[in-house]
């Protein structure tokens, strides 16, 4: 199991695979590693990095919960890269990964080779913000696997032709069972790091604007509650050179392993090369 110290005494988790370009996988605000997996195997002949966040998946939790913010978390990758000895890396983010992408293009420019966001931009919707914090840092009403799975399909509705091995992958990945039934594999204190952070909403188009000079692609779910149609187009007038996909029968976030998104992923890859 691969780990490394961060300045500040974390043990983070991380795994890395492959060999040629660097791809760094950052994932959304709950999430981990995991959810790259989809991916890994469209992605041959390339060596994919992926973190869990303090706080998140197998590291360490961090006992000061205001640490679980973006500029921290920014400080733990460009941490991991030099562990790794990494000068330069690609960067594939999904939602929460996305955002801490835009902020290493503020802080870090000269050590990202591109970006790739999944289902994120410079404006999020209040909707898509809504339903996070309903369930942020709750552990599920399901006591069962099976009963979370079923439960994760009616909750995301605007997904389309999603089987149901895949919820039951899903939840696999995101819960751990125990005897009082399933447990959130993050900090629940999260949430409390959340509500308090980015008040009032900070401006993040300068951010996005950081983006320039590196090539840029775009994934959004065709029914995201979180990335509007409208801030995608926003988008494209500020950078007319980025790679657009939207996925239809996806919301908040794509999979990742859909034509739609794999043809993006791809194209933006071959102008990194």
């Amino acid at each position: 199991m691969a780990r490394f110290t961060t300045s500040d005494g974390l043990s983070l988790h991380y795994t890395d695979e492959g060999d040629g370009l660097p791809i760094l996988c950052l994932a959304g605000l709950t999430r981990t590693g995991a959810d790259f997996d989809y991916l890994a195997p469209h992605l041959p002949g390339h060596r994919l990095i992926r973190m869990d966040y303090r706080g998140r998946g197998r590291s360490d939790f961090d006992k000061n919960w205001k640490n679980y913010s973006l500029p921290v978390e920014c400080r733990d990758v460009l941490e991991l890269l030099a562990h790794l000895g990494l000068e330069r890396v690609a960067v594939i983010g999904t939602s929460r990964g996305g955002l801490n992408a835009m902020g290493l293009a503020m802080v870090a420019h000269d050590h990202l080779l591109g970006v790739a966001l999944n289902d994120v931009g410079p404006e999020l919707d209040a909707k898509g913000i809504e339903f996070i914090m309903g369930y942020l840092g709750r552990n599920p009403a399901a006591k069962t696997y099976e009963e979370a799975a079923a439960a994760m399909a009616r909750a995301f509705p605007e997904f389309h032709d999603v089987p149901e091995s895949r919820w039951m992958e899903e939840v696999h990945r995101h819960y751990t069972a125990t005897e009082d039934g399933l447990k959130i594999t993050y900090d629940p204190h999260l949430r409390d790091a959340v509500a308090t952070a980015g008040q009032p909403t900070p401006d993040l188009w300068p951010f996005f604007e950081a983006l320039q000079g590196m090539p840029l692609a775009a994934i959004r779910g065709a029914s995201s509650t979180l990335l509007s149609h409208k801030t995608l187009l926003q988008m494209q007038e500020k950078r007319p050179d980025m790679i657009v996909a939207e996925v239809p029968g996806r919301g908040h976030v794509p999979f990742l392993d859909e034509p739609e998104a794999l043809a993006a992923l791809h194209e933006w890859i071959g102008q990194l090369q």
